[in-house]
């Protein structure tokens, strides 16, 4: 059965999108984007601005995006603000769910149509439902699978993607870091953009650190090269013993997506033995929640995710409240922390595991992204807290 067996009223405003939910709720809106159809998980994102950031972070793959601001599209997109590595790597997020239209860019630094963007990227998009009850229903009862389709002409085979939808298995046991990580190893060098001079070059490197990508983003190398670092990025599933042979001064966990649980099966033992060298080590949201698994804790599928570029988290070490950028669905269960693990920053939204650092030890993480791409820069110190630990074992 196809939906468009009984024609609309008004033909112009026949769907060309749907958002089918596995429960078999239909949500009918605009097609734009590339055509076809993807399946994933549905969260919502509570950030302003940024939405390129947010479409090629790594960490959405195998989800699709509800954007809780209506206007999406209005600054344009441009080659600037991409946050992918692995330009060969799926791009990030599934798809895209917005509430109105796109609208013509108005920025100096657009150089594209979001439009084209995503058809260029092969991202589905939907526009024109109500994206606040979308948020609503995910907050009641959780982050759906669903699929998401796109068809110019508005005939879609309704049965067929109800049963996609019902049948993916969701998140929770899937390992998505191989669709993201580096397929060999390279070096990073280039620093944070700068208005009006665009981004710097280290040249003089202090130290030596070997970033491990689980689906790393750009701004993240961008800042390590920024506190002194000569960055080699090798893929997931580099040995402890590779990387412990190139010397470095620190090891750095990356973001990623999907179930740490499922990538920690290969990763965790790797973690285990950087550990054990001594080597200062600083994670980021998925290289967080492996840290934890590593050190015995366990880990947690949440109920609907932390995504958006507005969320408090307190340092407990000092007492400061930070604005930060977030996206995960799962958390380090905090109750599980071992001995000598001390939680050192929570939300201040559902006092979830936000921060651990290993007592006597070089080793520290955080849940959010304090590389604010996008959102508030209020954690880039922790950058300089990494190079801090280098140094200091250094000069030891």
């Amino acid at each position: 059965m196809t939906q468009h067996d009984n024609d609309p009223a008004w033909p112009d405003h026949k769907p060309t999108a749907l958002l089918v939910l596995a429960d078999g709720t239909v949500l009918e809106g605009f097609g734009l984007g590339a055509e076809g159809h993807a399946v994933g998980e549905v969260c919502f994102n509570t950030a302003m601005t940024g939405y390129e950031e947010i479409l090629t972070d790594p960490s959405y793959a195998g989800q699709l995006i509800t954007f809780t601001f209506p206007h999406i599209g209005n600054v344009g997109t441009n080659e600037d603000d991409i946050e992918t590595v692995n330009m060969a790597a799926t791009p990030g997020a599934r798809g895209v769910i917005l509430r109105t239209a796109i609208t013509n860019p108005s920025n100096y630094r657009a150089t594209k149509h979001l439009d084209a963007w995503l058809k260029a990227r092969g991202i589905i998009g939907l526009s024109g439902i109500d994206t606040r009850a979308l948020t609503a229903l995910i907050r009641s009862k959780g982050m759906p699978n669903a699929v998401i389709a796109h068809s110019r002409t508005g005939e879609f085979d309704l049965h067929g993607l109800k049963e996609e939808a019902r049948e993916w298995p969701g998140l929770e046991g899937m390992d998505l870091v191989p669709m993201v990580t580096s397929g060999q190893r390279f070096t990073w060098d280039e620093t944070p953009w700068a208005w009006d001079k665009g981004f710097g070059r280290q040249d003089k490197p202090e130290f030596n650190v070997v970033a491990i990508d689980y689906g790393i983003k750009r701004n993240i190398l961008r800042l390590l090269a920024g506190v002194g670092c000569k960055v080699t990025v090798v893929p997931a599933t580099t040995s402890a013993e590779d990387i412990l042979a190139l010397k470095p001064d620190g090891v750095f966990l990356s973001n990623g997506p999907g179930d740490p649980a499922a990538t920690g099966k290969y990763a965790v033992p790797v973690i285990r033995d950087v550990i054990k060298s001594g080597t200062p080590t600083f994670g980021i949201c998925l290289g967080h929640q492996m840290l934890g698994l590593a050190v015995g804790a366990k880990t947690k599928k949440m109920h609907q995710g932390h995504h958006g570029a507005n969320h408090p988290v307190k340092d407990e070490t000092t007492g400061k409240v930070e604005i930060t950028s977030m996206n995960h669905g799962f958390a380090v269960d905090e109750t599980t922390l071992p001995k000598g693990a001390t939680q050192t920053h929570v939300s201040l939204f559902d006092g979830s595991n936000c921060g651990i650092q290993l007592d006597g030890k070089p080793v520290f993480s955080v849940q959010y992204h304090p590389e604010a791409s996008p959102g508030p820069r209020d954690s880039h110190y922790l950058f300089q807290r990494f190079a801090d630990l280098m140094r200091q074992r250094k000069s030891a």
